[in-house]
């Protein structure tokens, strides 16, 4: 069933269960389409479309139940369990990564940091140390890691993509600004922030009436 579903209803999923985990904090026990749709910004059909990929989740007249419905939308984003995460890279962004608190709430766990400079190999970053990137590989193999995050710069971002898929690891979460180059059985999603800026710029040059610099 899963496979059939559309990229697109996927990538909205996230959104449904982050705003059904806001509705949880404050009390609310159901919700119907309609005020979902006030709440996200997408049709009420669309959202009944969407939610019907993956059974049937309202009542006619009674809409979802907020509760049962957040934890059913967590099972299929796979945040029922606990995933060990390693980051490569611990620089800025791979330190800022290792900080970003949402990862336990998600359920993944971040083992460890992993770099080539001497001169920060054995810092720790919220207790997750930091090791040299030479010990990854058996690392990942040791600890059952299953998600590996790239924050190098560009031009290691592959050497890390080809380490990460002899360990055996089942997906990449990449912020280098590279195309990467893996076998078919590992998943990758690139968080590309260039290209979000380049996007932001757009529409700011759009919004200020089109003025060059």
């Amino acid at each position: 069933m899963g496979n059939k579903v559309s990229i697109t209803v996927i990538r909205r999923l996230p959104k449904y269960y982050r705003y059904l985990g806001e509705l949880l904090n404050k009390g609310i026990a159901r919700i119907s389409s309609q005020e979902l749709s006030t709440l996200t910004g997408f049709t009420a059909s669309q959202i009944r479309q969407d939610l019907n990929n993956f059974g049937g989740f309202g009542q006619q007249g009674y809409g979802y139940n907020v509760s049962e419905l957040y934890r059913e939308l967590g099972k299929i984003l796979g945040l029922d369990k606990v995933y060990n995460a390693v980051i490569a890279g611990a620089g800025n962004l791979g330190q800022a990564v290792a900080n970003y608190r949402g990862f336990e709430d998600a359920g993944f766990k971040v083992l460890s940091l992993f770099d080539k400079n001497p001169k920060i190999i054995g810092l720790k970053i919220r207790d997750i140390e930091i090791r040299d990137v030479d010990l990854m590989e058996n690392f990942i193999k040791e600890n059952n890691v299953e998600i590996g995050i790239i924050t190098t710069p560009k031009e290691n971002a592959q050497d890390i993509a080809n380490t990460y898929a002899k360990s055996g690891l089942r997906g990449i979460w990449n912020f280098a600004p590279a195309d990467l180059k893996v076998p078919e059985n590992i998943v990758v999603e690139n968080v590309h922030l260039n290209e979000s800026l380049f996007i932001l710029s757009y529409f700011l040059k759009r919004n200020l009436g089109g003025n060059s610099h």
